[in-house]
């Protein structure tokens, strides 16, 4: 991508799940980028989501690339089951991994584009050891666990330190941002050097989910150069 391209991940989250593979249709007829699947197991975050067996129905049925973000306590043991799923990037919490190095090597390793995220009150130089290992950073605008939360506006100072990190190492490493995603803070994201926006709630939980990410696209892209 270039830095006047905006990547759009609708979270499935927020979607369906009764008619979930309509609804990822709606999507990528609207020209979803990834599909972002939140991966929760109740003890890292308080939610319990999906699996392995979803991610893998998910790759039959999806047409773009599968954005697995791993909410998880044990990432160090359980990596393997979401590449083996059919995940195309998996991102794992730097404050979740034993040997986070080690997790973005396997993930690599198997083919798979690897990503780290940190929680809002998790400092960026948390990252600062592996930020030429890693194909995304995830900035979480939120606390990790809810869908439809307010965006943390201390997050766009998080992004810009993400951005100043990854220039000063002389890596090109694609900024995501998820959690309270919408028209309003779409521009405010990428201003701050987000390219890969996260929106769940702001997609599917809309009468129209296709125009709804053609509207959060359109407003990230009013951000770029500002």
């Amino acid at each position: 991508m270039t830095t006047e391209e905006v990547l759009i991940a609708p979270s499935i989250l927020s979607a369906d799940f009764a008619c979930l593979g309509a609804g990822i249709e709606t999507v990528e007829a609207a020209g979803a980028d990834w599909i972002h699947v939140d991966v929760m197991d109740g003890h890292f975050v308080p939610n319990l989501t999906v699996g392995p067996p979803v991610v893998k129905a998910l790759k039959r049925i999806a047409a773009v690339p599968l954005d697995v973000h791993l909410m998880i306590a044990n990432p160090d043991e359980t990596v393997r089951w979401y590449l083996d799923a059919g995940a195309d990037l998996v991102t794992v919490h730097a404050e979740a991994c034993r040997d986070l190095a080690g997790v973005l090597r396997t993930i690599r390793e198997a083919g798979a584009r690897a990503g780290v995220s940190i929680k809002p009150n998790t400092p960026v130089d948390a990252i600062a050891g592996v930020i030429g290992s890693v194909d995304v950073v995830l900035v979480m605008s939120v606390e990790p666990g809810f869908g439809g939360q307010a965006f943390m506006q201390e997050s766009l100072a998080k992004i810009a330190a993400v951005r100043n990190l990854s220039r000063s190492a002389g890596v090109d490493v694609l900024i995501e941002v998820d959690g309270g995603i919408d028209q309003t803070t779409a521009p405010l994201v990428t201003a701050a050097g987000a390219r890969m926006l996260v929106a769940g709630s702001a997609v599917f939980g809309r009468p129209d989910p296709g125009a709804a990410l053609l509207a959060i696209r359109a407003a990230g892209l009013s951000g770029i150069g500002s």
